[in-house]
């Protein structure tokens, strides 16, 4: 039973890692990076996402697959333009400017702070005298 209340807390814990990870590489490509117009294109086939293309600053242009999903509620018009911003160090790192997550990226950082402490709490408990 220990063995399952470790599970459960490293479980959380990979949760909560992934959600603080999406939290800060949106915040760090919003506030540090560069803003392009990025023109959405077809997904290739076997993919889900559609492509962005996009030039840099220095005048490269970049094509991405796109971190927003074909399946999501609005999603992006082939053919379209959409704002994103790109880490000038690595421009294949992209964020579509106002479909950000961050409810989801905050919803597995409790969800797996939750975890761990119902890990714990139950390691505790089965470890009793």
């Amino acid at each position: 039973m220990i063995l399952l209340a470790a599970c459960i807390a490293m479980g959380g814990l990979v949760a909560l890692i992934a959600g603080a990870y999406g939290l800060q590489r949106t915040r760090r490509l919003r506030t540090a990076a560069n803003v392009a117009e990025a023109l959405v294109k077809p997904p290739q086939q076997g993919s889900a996402r559609p492509l962005l293309q996009f030039e840099t600053g220095d005048g490269r242009v970049v094509e991405v697959a796109s971190p927003v999903p074909a399946s999501r509620r609005r999603p992006l018009p082939p053919g379209g333009v959409v704002s994103v911003a790109y880490d000038v160090d690595d421009p294949r790192e992209t964020v579509v400017l106002g479909a950000e997550r961050p409810g989801v990226d905050r919803a597995f950082m409790i969800a797996g702070a939750v975890l761990v402490v119902v890990g714990m709490v139950l390691a505790v408990a089965l470890s009793g005298p």
